[in-house]
């Protein structure tokens, strides 16, 4: 960073605490992970100076046909990772992702059916912090208070009540699998469209240890900078008959120029993706998150469902006296990087929540297995007992500094 400690040395002061942050701490945020060096690299190019309306072969502007073979490129490698009719590869966001679904589709005013924020549901799916409730009107399904898992037959039911314009599927604190095709068929029987946001589980989705929502949905939407590893960035995959109203809601209806810096590191990141070696990492992620959620509950934890099936782990403190918050502050103390979540049926405020959500993909990615996932459920546990003690905080930050220098960030 030679230049920019020249011209500005705030700023790259900055970008130096934060490297040393992240190399220096165990990400256990379920919605990050650490991209390899090539795709930061990508996103840091001169791509990020073109002016690029429109799409290619049809811009807006001239000097695009290094943009458009770009652009091109990164939608073939994700149309062949997701076995996809068409890809939008501009998304911004998963939130603008879904956004340009919603008005591709729904006229304000419509119907949307989704997932309550509360029981591991997305923010843009209607929650009542987001803007899209006051586009369209949103009725919310949830999970079962026995089970904590989807009550497709209770999702049934309040389809046929609201008879929605859309059907949305997909979660954000959500540890265990979700019936596509019994969700398609409930969407299909009060004619409504059928959207699955995959952003948390789009890696798992790709290296192909989970069920893929494609063969199922309309849309398909999803971030590239959680399991799949890459930066920050949305997608939307869409069947056939579908590509030219998407294309035209991305742009001109929600955005303008693409960010063809981010473009570039979308493309590196599916190349990534399609590698054998990918598979076996994420495949890791959900053995890390299973073995995770084992080891909690040996400790005496209650971890919400039960379990996981995928790279997350939620578990309820109530029952510990200790606040989510309270959790989160105590672990990050320690360099433990995690974050506090509801839990179905309590408090909707994550502020007063008293759930923790843990995500595996970071520690996956730096190689971690499931004898380091002792060590850091251990650690966990010592903490959570302790939250007011400098001796068991000081003893866990020594472990930490030495499992961060043994397992090192993807260089």
């Amino acid at each position: 960073m030679a230049v920019l400690s020249n011209c500005d040395p705030e700023v790259a002061a900055l970008i130096r605490a934060e490297e040393q942050r992240l190399a220096a701490t165990i990400d256990l945020i379920a919605a990050e992970n650490h991209p390899q060096p090539g795709i930061l690299e990508a996103q840091g190019s001169v791509f990020a100076v073109k002016a690029a309306e429109g799409y290619p072969a049809a811009r807006y502007h001239a000097g695009c046909l290094h943009a458009d073979a770009l652009e091109t490129l990164a939608m073939e490698r994700c149309q062949a990772l997701f076995d996809a009719d068409h890809a939008n590869v501009q998304p911004h966001s998963g939130v603008a992702a879904n956004w340009a679904v919603y008005f591709a589709n729904l006229k304000p005013g419509d119907r949307i059916l989704a997932m309550r924020l509360s029981h591991g549901g997305h923010l843009s799916h209607g929650a009542a912090a987001s803007a899209t409730r006051r586009c369209f009107r949103f009725a919310h399904y949830g999970v079962d208070p026995a089970t904590e898992t989807i009550d497709y037959d209770a999702v049934a039911q309040l389809a046929a009540r609201t008879r929605p314009r859309m059907l949305v599927a997909g979660a954000s604190s959500y540890p265990r699998l979700i019936d596509y095709p019994r969700l398609a068929a409930i969407a299909a029987d009060v004619g409504a469209l059928f959207l699955v946001d995959m952003a948390h589980i789009a890696g798992l989705v790709a290296a192909g240890v989970i069920p893929s929502p494609v063969p199922h949905a309309d849309f398909v939407t999803f971030t590239t900078y959680k399991t799949l590893g890459g930066s920050r960035g949305g997608v939307i995959l869409c069947r056939a008959r579908f590509k030219r109203p998407i294309d035209r809601s991305v742009f001109p209806g929600c955005q303008g120029t693409p960010a063809l810096n981010m473009i570039a590191a979308k493309a590196v990141c599916f190349r990534l993706a399609l590698q054998p070696e990918f598979r076996s990492l994420q495949q890791q992620t959900i053995a890390n998150a299973r073995h995770m959620a084992q080891a909690f509950q040996h400790r005496d934890y209650r971890v919400v469902t039960g379990g996981t099936d995928n790279h997350l782990v939620l578990i309820d403190l109530r029952s510990r006296g200790i606040s989510g918050e309270q959790a989160e502050k105590t672990l990050a103390a320690a360099g433990l990087i995690a974050n506090r979540n509801p839990i179905p049926f309590e408090s909707p405020d994550p502020d007063r929540s008293g759930g923790l959500r843990l995500g595996t993909p970071a520690i996956t990615t730096r190689g971690m297995r499931e004898k380091e996932v002792d060590l850091i459920v251990d650690w966990i546990d010592r903490l959570l007992q302790n939250p007011d003690h400098d001796r068991p905080r000081r003893s866990v930050e020594a472990g930490v500094a030495d499992l961060c220098r043994r397992f090192p960030l993807p260089s």
